[in-house]
This record gives C-alpha cells, sequence and structure tokens, in this order.
C-alpha cells in the first residue's frame, strides 16, 4: 500500500495525541466549557499541544485548530497550504466515555483537504488519505483500502449521536418515501465519515451546526474512497477557509446515486 513520507508522520503525531488523550480519559478529569457553552478537558488542550508543536517544527505550513482558532481572516485568506486540526473531535463523547472520540489532522490546499488523518485512541483504529494516493484503514498492524467491498441489504444512514436536529428526521422521513425501508445508526465525531468511507453506510447527513476542523480529515477520506463530501444545499463540495468557519448543512455519500 502506499504511504508517503506527509501521511507517516501525520500518523505518528495522531498516535502520539491519541495517548495522551487516553491518559486523560483514564482518569477523573475536570470538564470545563468554552464561551460558545461546548465541553473541553484537558485532553483537548494536551492533544492540541502534542499536534501544533510537532506540525510547527517539521512543516512549514500553519495551523488552525479548534483550540487556536482566533486567527484573523484577514491572516488566513493568505495561506496557500494550511494545517486544520482537530485535537479532540467528539468532546461530548469523551466526557460521557462512550469512546467514539478521534483526533483529526488535515492540510487544505486552496479550500479543498488534500491529505487527512483520523485516529481513534481506544480502539488504535487510524484513518488516512491522501489526494491521488487512496483512502486507507489500519486496524492491528493491518492496512485495508477503503471502501471495503460488499454488499449490503439496506441503505443505511448514519447520523450524529450527540446531535440530532428536526432536519436530520425530516430527511430521514423523505429517505423512506424514496427507497423505502433503510436502517438508521447513530454514532459520534468524525467515525461516521469512516463509516461512509468503509461502505459501512451509504449517507450521513449532517444537517446542524459543524465547524471546518469537524469535517476536513473526514472528507478527504471520504473523497478518496470514492465518496463525496458536499454542501445539502447546493450538493458542490464542502470548501474551507471560510471567512466564518461555520460549515454549511452537507452531506457525505458513498458513491453518486444519493447526492
Amino acid at each position: 500500500m502506499k504511504t508517503t513520507d506527509l501521511l507517516q508522520s501525520l500518523m505518528a503525531v495522531s498516535r502520539d495525541a491519541g495517548r495522551a488523550v487516553l491518559e486523560v480519559y483514564n482518569s477523573d478529569f475536570a470538564v470545563e466549557q468554552k464561551e460558545d457553552k461546548s465541553p473541553l478537558t484537558l485532553a483537548d488542550t494536551r492533544s492540541h499541544g502534542i499536534i501544533s508543536a510537532y506540525l510547527k517544527k517539521h512543516f512549514a505550513f500553519p495551523v488552525l485548530s479548534e483550540e487556536g482558532r482566533d486567527i484573523p481572516y484577514g491572516e488566513r485568506r493568505t495561506w496557500g497550504y494550511y494545517w486544520l486540526v482537530d485535537p479532540l473531535d467528539g468532546t461530548k463523547e469523551f466526557v460521557k466515555r462512550h469512546g467514539d472520540f478521534t483526533v483529526n489532522i488535515a492540510l487544505i490546499h486552496e479550500a479543498r483537504p488534500v491529505a487527512g488523518v483520523i485516529y481513534v485512541p481506544v480502539t488504535g483504529v487510524l484513518y488516512y488519505a491522501q489526494k491521488g494516493v487512496g483512502s486507507f484503514r489500519v486496524e492491528n498492524g493491518k492496512i485495508t483500502k477503503l471502501p471495503v467491498k460488499g454488499e449490503k441489504d439496506l441503505l443505511t444512514i448514519v447520523g450524529s449521536r450527540s446531535h440530532a436536529t428536526p432536519e436530520l428526521e425530516q430527511y430521514i422521513q423523505e429517505m423512506k418515501k424514496k427507497y423505502g425501508e433503510l436502517e438508521v445508526i447513530s454514532c459520534g465525531s468524525s467515525l461516521k465519515f469512516c463509516m461512509v468511507a468503509e461502505g459501512k453506510a451509504e449517507v450521513y447527513p449532517r444537517l446542524g451546526p459543524t465547524m471546518e476542523w469537524d469535517t476536513a480529515a473526514g472528507q478527504i477520506i471520504v473523497e478518496e474512497a470514492g465518496g463525496q463530501v458536499v454542501e445539502f444545499e447546493t450538493r458542490t463540495p464542502m470548501l474551507y477557509n471560510k471567512e466564518n468557519l461555520l460549515n454549511p448543512f452537507f452531506l457525505a455519500v458513498k458513491g453518486n446515486r444519493y447526492v
């Protein structure tokens, strides 16, 4: 399997950050609140520190992270390449000890993700992709190219465990009318993208708020597995480094059928 030096670096630092996250996860940690009322733990800040220090030491690209987001758009808009990092995606799942939280790192070029990794600290499973290289899952040392081939009986929609919305329910009902019986499953963090990339789900509709760092690594992993991540209204690819870092509603889909 192809693994570039860039991807090897991203996999290594994501695992380092994941170990730090697990140390906090297995302790009696405290939970604070950010200004937007979302939870913050020591795991977020430790992971951010490890990833930011590594990327700044080994690469010339600037870093935009959930825990270091206050960079003026006037500065960001001049960036060609930059790193987009979510040091702990799924903090709510982390706090609830559900286990499906991840470390996300993506490289952005001209508003599109071109490389990314998603690491799952609790299981040790890692997903990675690079434009033109492909999308892969690493589990117990075994590398599997995505998507995994296989037949499914039902259309499967994966949704957020902690962020269900009336819009999502309406979308599911519309899909039932169009395609008949279907399966709906829920999952935390960016693992929903990974399920689409693997072929375990055909559609991940996100009809609620997300930020750019929540989606970039997942997008390149889905795209390199043959899928798409598109804005819900326009059905055009999701773009990054906008002045407002809030994403529009979107769909991550396997193939072209459900766009």
